[in-house]
């Protein structure tokens, strides 16, 4: 990976993808400015689920809200996680938000974390934190579980499944229950929903450049008036 540089004129955060700086730029664009890759919003340096959380949280999040998250974005370049990160960013990102949605998301994120939490069963020891994680999450809402068990639909999925269906469904419904539940601090539960997930992402080997980019891309995109 190249070092970390910013170059002049960076743009400010904006909704969406686009197809040069001059037309703005994602969270997830200047992800990959920083990792030297080329302009793209699906850059190689970032896990893509966790790069799919960071694209979905830049586009929910209000025009002055959004600012606030490029002290975040050195964070993920290089997080590229493993065969795993699919579970632990899943679980993260739904124990964060399950108690605070609309009913109908929570019996989603529950249907999916009683799969994440079997799936983390078979891999212990490696993955008990996230397997209890998963197990206080749904301790939290058994209305939603009771529902699912009614349902009859805790079929049996194997990892490269969950990896391909479960994991990105997971992820959609915690930032649109978040959005849907209409809450004045929207801006700030995305951020932490982003924080999760970045947490929950292995971090890269060498890390020793990325506060100092941190606070040249805090400084090189102007922050909107409040």
């Amino acid at each position: 990976m190249k070092p970390s540089r910013i170059p002049d004129g960076i743009p400010v955060l904006s909704r969406g993808r686009h197809r040069t700086p001059r037309r703005g730029a994602c969270f997830m664009e200047l992800a990959s400015v920083l990792a030297g890759e080329r302009w793209s919003d699906h850059p190689s340096c970032t896990h893509p689920l966790l790069a799919e959380l960071a694209r979905m949280v830049n586009d929910h999040t209000s025009d002055d809200g959004r600012q606030q998250l490029v002290p975040l974005i050195p964070s993920v370049v290089g997080r590229r996680g493993n065969d795993r990160t699919w579970l632990t960013v899943a679980v993260a990102v739904a124990a964060q938000t399950i108690l605070d949605v609309p009913e109908a998301t929570q019996r989603a994120l529950a249907a999916g974390l009683l799969q994440a939490e079997r799936l983390c069963a078979e891999a212990e020891p490696d993955l008990a934190a996230t397997r209890r994680d998963a197990q206080l999450a749904l301790g939290m809402v058994p209305g939603a579980v009771a529902w699912v068990d009614r349902l009859r639909i805790r079929r049996r999925i194997d990892a490269k499944t969950f990896a391909k269906r479960s994991a990105p469904t997971m992820v959609r419904c915690a930032v649109n229950g978040v959005v849907a539940s209409a809450s004045p601090d929207r801006d700030s539960r995305l951020a932490a929903l982003l924080e999760a997930g970045i947490a929950a992402c292995p971090a890269p080997d060498s890390e020793s450049d990325a506060p100092a980019s941190g606070r040249l891309l805090a400084q090189a995109v102007p922050t909107s008036p409040h």
